[in-house]
């Protein structure tokens, strides 16, 4: 039974049309390592401030060039996503574990800081996709060196 016309065209449809792995998968692969992610948190945010800072000036333009706004906005929120999608996924997922002893104060303790840092990156990327308020991006900078 040799292939069809129909199936192949199926089949490189498909594939040409599914949703592209990301670059980490979710299981204990051990080849990641959290320095890697912060640093890649650091260029998003870096690249983010840059953003912000080419749609004010180019906003004060005249005539404001509005194909390049759109341009930066879109990197802009592009950038912020990625900057959620390592915080949610590598280290919410993954890497913050609730202690195995809900009795022991300093690992709980340990885990609702983390959390909340993480929280505050989550919330001032958002605000970044928002806005453009550079403090945004001192912001989450801080976050991600505590």
């Amino acid at each position: 039974m040799g292939w069809r016309p129909f199936t192949v065209i199926a089949l490189v449809l498909t594939y040409a049309f599914a949703p592209q792995a990301g670059a980490h998968c979710q299981i204990p692969c051990g080849i990641f390592d959290d320095e890697t992610r912060f640093s890649a948190m650091k260029e998003h945010v870096t690249t983010i401030e840059k953003s912000m800072k080419q749609i004010t000036e180019l906003s004060a333009a005249t005539p404001p060039n509005y194909n390049q706004i759109v341009r930066w906005v879109n990197n802009k929120d592009q950038h912020a996503d990625e900057l959620s999608e390592i915080v949610t996924y590598y280290f919410m997922a993954q890497r913050v574990k609730a202690p195995a002893d809900s009795a022991d104060q300093a690992a709980t303790a340990q885990y609702v800081r983390w959390l909340t840092l993480l929280h505050g990156i989550l919330v001032h990327a958002m605000k970044a996709k928002q806005t453009v308020e550079p403090d945004h991006c001192v912001q989450m900078n801080r976050l991600i060196d505590e």
